[in-house]
């Protein structure tokens, strides 16, 4: 019985692309270590692109979906780099997202705690936790500082 030969790169890339959108540097870094003899990654990259089965801006978008709820600005422009993706779009996105980032913030930190710190050691812990997800220092301040305000804005 004859071995099965392995899927093409094309192959790969749609099922990876199938799980969920994948910049075109994510793709190539998963891709290259299955490349052999007489494929060319680049032009598999270039007609996934050519026909909008791949595409850098959905990628963005997506993951700037998955994560605003959970993550501020700083993390999720770090993922973003991470995946390979920048640019002016990921750029206003972000900008965008900074519009938010006080509420956004607020939800995390309800979800989480919904008590504000009894102690200084409390105080610090959460806002430990503000910073780890990406909130800056200014907005897990303010946060902190309005926690279980009702008329808090």
């Amino acid at each position: 019985m004859a071995p099965a030969t392995p899927p093409s790169l094309k192959a790969r890339a749609l099922r990876l692309l199938s799980q969920r959108e994948h910049s075109r540097a994510e793709l190539a870094r998963k891709l290259a270590r299955h490349v052999q003899d007489g494929d060319d990654l680049a032009a598999v990259l270039d007609e996934l692109a050519a026909k909008d089965l791949q595409s850098d801006t959905r990628a963005a978008e997506g993951l700037l979906r998955r994560r605003a709820g959970h993550m501020g600005v700083a993390r999720i422009g770090q993922e973003l780099r991470t995946k390979g993706l920048g640019g002016a779009p990921v750029a206003q996105a972000l900008a965008l997202l900074e519009a938010s980032e006080l509420e956004r913030a607020r939800h995390v930190w309800q979800r989480k705690f919904s008590e504000p710190p009894a102690d200084m050691q409390a105080r610090a812990r959460q806002m430990r936790f503000l910073l780890a997800r990406g909130f800056s220092g200014e907005v897990a301040a303010r946060v902190l500082r309005t926690a279980g305000r009702p008329d808090a804005p």
